[in-house]
């Protein structure tokens, strides 16, 4: 056993050691949507991994004029209610070139709150046929019952009226329970269509 300057651990053959994370991508559940009122992912999120990412491809809601959000539970799904506190700011330009923004989105952060977070925060997403939201949601340590558990997401996706609309969301769980089940929703109409893929980090 050897340690290189970093402090990486190597075994005696100068290969790396198994338990270090390198941090491979381990597809752990696949949802799809079809007209569905939400996506929640109520197992598989446990102590075996340091942190999880969800990606987003293609989530289309079934009418205008609603928000991509999620929210974390510590009781495998019976409640989705943990407390957060969160930031978000955006960046927005149309396709006629004639608007551009870069906001901090004061109206959509939470100050330890119980509510869904937004993940899609400016000008309301579009359900025209070719319109949709595509991102990423980590969640670190979601098992740690003694800090809390921090997340970092960015989406990106049509807003109406024709904006491609780039999302920065982070925040942190306000709780020592372990997180163990995540749902996704709009906050009105259906996820029409759209993939949501589970990965563990190793």
């Amino acid at each position: 056993m050897a340690v290189v300057s970093n402090g990486t651990t190597l075994i005696d053959n100068g290969a790396l050691d198994p338990a270090v994370p390198t941090g491979s991508l381990i597809l752990l559940s696949t949802q799809t949507a079809s007209a569905s009122a939400n996506i929640s992912f109520t197992s598989g999120i446990d102590s075996t991994y340091d942190s999880y990412v969800f990606k987003f491809y293609d989530i289309h809601p079934s009418g205008s004029l609603t928000r991509f959000q999620f929210n974390g539970s510590t009781d495998g799904g019976s409640n989705y209610n943990v407390t957060k506190t969160t930031t978000i700011f955006i960046a927005g330009h149309n396709e006629a070139d004639t608007d551009a923004t870069l906001t901090y989105q004061s109206g959509d952060d939470l100050a330890q709150s119980t509510a869904f977070q937004d993940l899609a925060a400016y000008g309301d997403s579009d359900n025209a046929n070719d319109s949709c939201l595509a991102g990423t949601l980590e969640i670190f340590n979601p098992s740690s019952t003694t800090f809390v558990k921090h997340f970092i997401a960015r989406t990106n996706y049509v807003a109406t009226n024709y904006y491609s609309v780039d999302s920065y969301t982070a925040g942190y769980f306000n709780t020592t329970s372990a997180i163990d089940a995540i749902r996704f929703q709009f906050t009105s109409n259906n996820i029409d269509d759209g993939i949501i893929k589970m990965y563990g980090v190793k």
